[in-house]
Parts: C-alpha cells; sequence; structure tokens
C-alpha cells in the first residue's frame, strides 16, 4: 500500500482539535451513562443503588489514576496540547467543571429520591433524629464495646501536623474547646475501615414496624459522630465534620532499572497502600469554612479540588446495601446455561488429580470437530472455559500448558488447575502480568504461590503489558502432537465473568496453533518473530493489519461496491485510526461503533463523519467484547480479541486478535452484532458534541435489550 494509498485524503486537516473529543469529557460522559441507570425509574431498587455504588468507584480510580497523571504533568509544566486542543491545565478545569454537577445530582438522587423509595420497600437508612430510645441505647452499647476501644483521635496542631491520611479513607475533623483554656483545638478521628460501613439494627428493635420492614440501619461515622464526645472528656465539642480524601494511587516502575520487577512492584504497592499526594477532598456541605480552609491546607488542595456535598460520603459502600437479599427489589437472576455442543459430554466438574480419567467425556474430540465460541455470562465460565483448563490438567495425554494471566478472582480455580497440572507432571507455564493495574498485589501472590508449585512463571516484556488473554494446551494424540488453544476479549476470572459479557474461541486450528506457539516463544523467550501465518499481534502486526482493513473498504466504495465496517470496543482514542475511520465515512463507506466507553471520534460531522454511527449499551451486564467486522466485498471478515483500539493497545501492550472462519461461528458473532446495533433499551446514540441520547422504545412492549434477547436465546438453545 503506497502512501497515497493509506492516506486518500492528503489535504485534510487531521490535526485540527475540531476532530476530536476530549478523552476526559468522554470518560465522563461514560460515568454519566452509569448514573442515568440508578435514576432511571425503570430499574430495580437494589439495582440502582448498584449503579451509584458503581458511579462512585469509577470515579475514585478516575481520581487516583487519570486526575492524578493531569496534576503531575501541571505540576512539571507540561503545555502540550491533547488531540481536541487543550492544555492539562484546560482538561483539569473541564474535569472540574462537568464533573461537579455529576456528583450534586447523585447526591441529590439519594437523598430526595432513593431513600424515600428504600423506605417504601423496608429498607432504612436513618440518622439519629429518627432512631427511638432502644435503638439509641442498643448503639450506645455498640460504640462503647465494638468502637471505642479501636478509635485513636489524633491532634492537630503546629507540633502536631494532620496525620497522614491513607488513600480513600474517611475521616471526621473534629474542632473542641479546653473546658479550662477555653483554647481551640482540632483532632482527626478515623472511620475504621475493619468495621461494616453501615450498622443493622437488631430485628426486634424495628420489628413492630406497622410497614413492611426488611433491613434497618445507621452509617458508622453517624454513630461514631453521635459518641464523639467520649472521645474528648473535658473539652466542649464546636464543629464536627465528614471527610474524605483521594490521592494518586498509580504505579511508576522503571522496568530497565529494575534488577527483580516483583520487588519494585512490590515496593511501589507499599507506597500506594500509603498514597501519593492528596488530588481530591470530598467534605460535608454544612462545614465550617475556617475547618474547610485548614484541611485543604494540610492536604496541600486549593477549592477546586474540594467536592462539598449533602448526605453521605463514599458511595461506593452502598454495594453493601445493593447485597441484600430482597431478590424482589432485584432484576431477575441469571443463571448461566452450558452451550448445547458440551452439554453431551456431561456436568463439567473440577477433579482432583488423582481422578481417573480415562473414562472421562472429551472435550478435546469435540473441538477437533468443530470450533466452540463461548458467551459469558450467557454460557457458564465453569462448565467451558473452567472445563478446558480443567481436563487439560488432569488428562494423561496433555504434556503442556500455557497461560497468560492478566487479572483473576481471589480464589481462582484456573490458578488452582495449573497448580494441579504441575502436581501431575505437565509442563505449565504462565505468563503473570504484575503491572495489570489495581491487581498487582493479587498477581504477585499468585505468582509466588505457582511459584512454589512447580509452574514455571514470567512476566513478559519489558516495557509492554501482556493483555491478550490465551491459554495453549499440547496433547499428545497417537504418534502426533496436537495443539488446542483458547483466545478471549476477557479475563480467566470466574466472578467478572458473571457478569462481563466477554467471548471465547476454543479451536484446534493447527495454523492458529503454531502462531500460539510462536507467540509464546516471542513472551517468554528470546524470539524476534514478527510475522504469524493468521493471528494478529500488537505490538507487531494489529495496527497495519486493521489499516489496511478500512483502506479496503475504501477502495471497494470507490469502484460501486458497498463498505461497512462494525467495531465493537471498550474505547476509541487512536488519533490515526480515527482520521482513517472519517476518511472511510467520507468514501462513503457505512460504519457502526458500539463503544462502551471513551470514544474521541465525532460522528455527524458534515462531510468528515456523516457515515458514521457511535452507539454505547450501558446494562445489567458490562459490555467487555471487541468485536471487529468488515464486509470484504460480500466475504465478510470477522476478528475477535482483546484490543481496544488505543494507543497503548495497538503500540504498548501484547495483543492476540484472531479472525473467525467458521461460518456456524461467524453467523453467531453476526447475530450479536446485529442484535446490539438494534437494541432500544439499554443503548445510547452519541450526538456530534460528544453528547449521549438514549434511545426509547415507542412503547414498553416494544423494548429491545440486547442482553435480555441474548439471555433468553441461550435459554432457548439449551432447551432447544
Amino acid at each position: 500500500m503506497t502512501a497515497a494509498e493509506a492516506h486518500p485524503f492528503p489535504d485534510q486537516p487531521w490535526n485540527d482539535p475540531a476532530y476530536y473529543l476530549s478523552r476526559e469529557l468522554s470518560w465522563l460522559e461514560f460515568n454519566r451513562r452509569v448514573l442515568h441507570e440508578a435514576l432511571d425509574d425503570r430499574t430495580p431498587l437494589l439495582e440502582a443503588l448498584k449503579f451509584l455504588a458503581i458511579f462512585s468507584g469509577n470515579l475514585d480510580e478516575y481520581f487516583m489514576v487519570r486526575v492524578a497523571a493531569i496534576k503531575q504533568q501541571i505540576a512539571a509544566q507540561v503545555t502540550v496540547q491533547s488531540p481536541d486542543g487543550r492544555t492539562p491545565s484546560q482538561q483539569l478545569q473541564l474535569i472540574h467543571r462537568v464533573l461537579r454537577p455529576m456528583v450534586q445530582q447523585q447526591h441529590r438522587f439519594l437523598n430526595r429520591t432513593l431513600r424515600s423509595r428504600m423506605a417504601e420497600n423496608g429498607i432504612y437508612l436513618l440518622n439519629y433524629r429518627q432512631l427511638n430510645q432502644a435503638q439509641r441505647r442498643y448503639l450506645a452499647h455498640y460504640f462503647e464495646d465494638h468502637l471505642f476501644p479501636v478509635l485513636t483521635p489524633l491532634a492537630v496542631d503546629p507540633g502536631h501536623p494532620l496525620p497522614y491520611l491513607s488513600n480513600l479513607s474517611l475521616s471526621l475533623a473534629v474542632v473542641v474547646v479546653d473546658a479550662q483554656t477555653q483554647e481551640t483545638h482540632v483532632a482527626r478521628v478515623k472511620v475504621p475501615r475493619v468495621l461494616p460501613r453501615f450498622i443493622a439494627l437488631p430485628e426486634d428493635l424495628w420489628s413492630k414496624r406497622r410497614q413492611p420492614c426488611h433491613w434497618v440501619g445507621v452509617p458508622l461515622e453517624a454513630v461514631i459522630a453521635h459518641h464523639i464526645e467520649s472521645l474528648f472528656p473535658g473539652m466542649t465539642i464546636q464543629a464536627q465534620t465528614l471527610f474524605r480524601i483521594t490521592r494518586d494511587a498509580d504505579l511508576a516502575v522503571e522496568e530497565d532499572a529494575a534488577d527483580d520487577l516483583m520487588l519494585a512492584i512490590e515496593q511501589e504497592l507499599h507506597k500506594r497502600r500509603l498514597g501519593g499526594s492528596a488530588v481530591r477532598l470530598e467534605i460535608q456541605r454544612r462545614t465550617p469554612q475556617a475547618l474547610r480552609t485548614r484541611i485543604m491546607a494540610e492536604l496541600g488542595l486549593s477549592a477546586v479540588d474540594v467536592y462539598a456535598v449533602d448526605g453521605p460520603l463514599g458511595l461506593g459502600d452502598l454495594t453493601a446495601l445493593a447485597d441484600l437479599p430482597l431478590p424482589h427489589l432485584k432484576a431477575p437472576p441469571w443463571v448461566p446455561t452450558v452451550p448445547p455442543a458440551l452439554e453431551t459430554l456431561g456436568h463439567p466438574q473440577v477433579r482432583e488429580a488423582d481422578d481417573d480419567l480415562e473414562d472421562a467425556e472429551d472435550l478435546f474430540a469435540l473441538v477437533r470437530r468443530q470450533d466452540q465460541l463461548f458467551h459469558h455470562p450467557y454460557h457458564a465460565f465453569s462448565a467451558t472455559v473452567q472445563r478446558f483448563i480443567s481436563q487439560a490438567a488432569h488428562d494423561p495425554h496433555v504434556l503442556a500448558i500455557k497461560m497468560t494471566l492478566y487479572r483473576t478472582s481471589g480464589d481462582s480455580p484456573i490458578v488452582n488447575a495449573l497448580i494441579a497440572a504441575a502436581a501431575n507432571g505437565k509442563q505449565v507455564t504462565v505468563l503473570v502480568e504484575l503491572k495489570a493495574r489495581f491487581d498487582e498485589e493479587n498477581n504477585i501472590n499468585w505468582a509466588k504461590k505457582l511459584e512454589q508449585s512447580g509452574v514455571h512463571v514470567v512476566y513478559g516484556l519489558i516495557g509492554l503489558k501482556t493483555h491478550t488473554k490465551i491459554t495453549l494446551v499440547v496433547r499428545r494424540e497417537g504418534d502426533h502432537l496436537h495443539r488446542y488453544f483458547h483466545l478471549s476479549t476477557g479475563n480467566y476470572n470466574p466472578k467478572t465473568a458473571r457478569y462481563y459479557t466477554d467471548l471465547g474461541l476454543l479451536s484446534a486450528c493447527p495454523e492458529l496453533g503454531a502462531d500460539m506457539s510462536e507467540l509464546f516463544n516471542y513472551l517468554t523467550g528470546y524470539s524476534r518473530q514478527h510475522q504469524y501465518r493468521q493471528l494478529l499481534v500488537a505490538p507487531l502486526t494489529l495496527r497495519q493489519r486493521l489499516v489496511t482493513l478500512i483502506h479496503d473498504e475504501i477502495q471497494r466504495v470507490r469502484h460501486g461496491h458497498r463498505g461497512h465496517i462494525i467495531a465493537k470496543m471498550n474505547a476509541l482514542t487512536d488519533a490515526d485510526l480515527i482520521q482513517r475511520l472519517y476518511q472511510a465515512s467520507q468514501a462513503g463507506v457505512t460504519i457502526d461503533l458500539m463503544i462502551r466507553g471513551i470514544c474521541c471520534l465525532r460522528p455527524g460531522l458534515p462531510g468528515v463523519s456523516e457515515n458514521i454511527r457511535v452507539t454505547s449499551i450501558i446494562g445489567p451486564f458490562l459490555e467487555h467484547s471487541r468485536i471487529f467486522y468488515f464486509h470484504n466485498g460480500g466475504d465478510d471478515i470477522f476478528l475477535l480479541g482483546s484490543a481496544d483500539w488505543r494507543p497503548r493497545n495497538l503500540d504498548r501492550r501484547v495483543e492476540a486478535v484472531v479472525p473467525i472462519t467458521a461460518p456456524a461461528l461467524r453467523a453467531e458473532l453476526r447475530f450479536i452484532l446485529e442484535t446490539c446495533l438494534q437494541d432500544n433499551r439499554h443503548a445510547w446514540d452519541m450526538n456530534p458534541d460528544g453528547t449521549y441520547s438514549q434511545r426509547q422504545p415507542p412503547t414498553p412492549e416494544a423494548a429491545r435489550s440486547s442482553q435480555a434477547i441474548l439471555m433468553e436465546r441461550a435459554k432457548q438453545h439449551r432447551m432447544g
């Protein structure tokens, strides 16, 4: 492909900021859609609480990583503009200007609407004014027995500066007056994390209510605040307020300079537990200005970093209430199904090392006959992926297992199966990505356990995160060795597989199996393999292949044929691919982008992106799968992998994307894409200015939820 072909519109000023949306604003719009799920009166009560908690948890991570990085750039006097034309200072101003009303809306909804709905359904989150004498007596005893012994008031004065506040910690700032000297002092009392955030009252203290009642409780900090005088005998409490801080929590590991990567990350994790510089202060609105100013000064924050709200802080803890065992206040539970092809193999189970597998049903024979596509959470992770790895671990004919492990659960059956495989004498190699953000400690623990069990553990390539999710199994069958592999768009995590939508391919394709072997050699040894038969690998071949596929659609439209691109992913931020999509749109290619989160492309710009439609689905499950479709003149191309179209995925991570060639699997992917595109219940359409409009069905009966349709389809396939 020539340079002219690669850039069919060479005179277009593609560096114009008008063509790009702010990455930061786009993420905030994503979280606004999450918040809307709580606000939507069609959302069951406890699901609304869950979405409020998710909104808050998302913001915590956003401040710890994105806002912290921008503040570091400002401190370093970086003035380079982002593609949308903003400097770091301008980006930070934008974040606070857009986010502040959203946070106020969240708290206003909780205080004015949701708590009323909770009470109507027998869930009471009370303050002290609402408690009767018996309930107050119970909490007084609770304070004496469970709280007072663990609380430590810490003085704040010139000789005792504000003690170090850990990241995301909740604290009470207390202003006291000495009864003898009349001097005013400030102290801090940390709300302990070792106790439940919400204290449930015993049933006998509220069971006599006339209306239905399922749970009654009060926030932990309210109990401490009510009894605060007992911590300061001889003092008069002049004022007190609740506040919460967020700190920079990103890791900074110089891999080239680290002799021991695991040790270097462990040292950085120790720093994270303490936290870096403060980046946000959440505080109660009624806080006296002098006290607020004092806290800000101690933390080195300015007014723009302060979020003053009414009601409780740290709403991520609402998950405790969202998890109440009240199914009538939740979405109907979904029980994942077993794919029909696997049902004939019998009920999946994890076998011990000494089990007799000679008569066990053979999953490998099924895969030899036909590739298998698993769609979670519609298909049970335990009956598919977990079964494949477990059977490989105990099959006497399996010689080797190789896997990349990016994130997994704390009680991972996958890791236990790998340990069992090593105990059974198989060669087991696991690439554990120690730099998986916020899972570093968990992965270090698993790496140590695997190594102690005889598994070969490696940590990938310097300067690159290994984000691809692949497993390779080598099995002796007669006089030959055969390769079986699994490639997934999501992690080997049975817990997130219950609510992340992900796809996985299980195949025995010889060419792809050979590619997988060479990819593992690239990851674990000194291989400089740069070419693969079918597999697309980042940072080696994936970007160029995507560029070529987009270019080919442009060329076909120019010759009078149809051009169509569908891309489903989590984020689109890569400026080069955005430009090429604009070029394809100008040529007349129809482009459907399903992007759950960040999208820096602007659809619907006259003369630029009129043929591009961007949608986002925010529903009960987290859309996480990545599917790429190119019409290719009628010879459809379907690609599956874990890579978003972001510079980090295409240039700074190891990713693997696989072509899907089996007709039945291609038909299944087409159905998934078409179903998602037709969603009018949880889908949002992106406007040219970066805002979103939620699709509304003409009647409730006409609602088409793609996730509900896929659940029903999975049930019907199992039945029929």
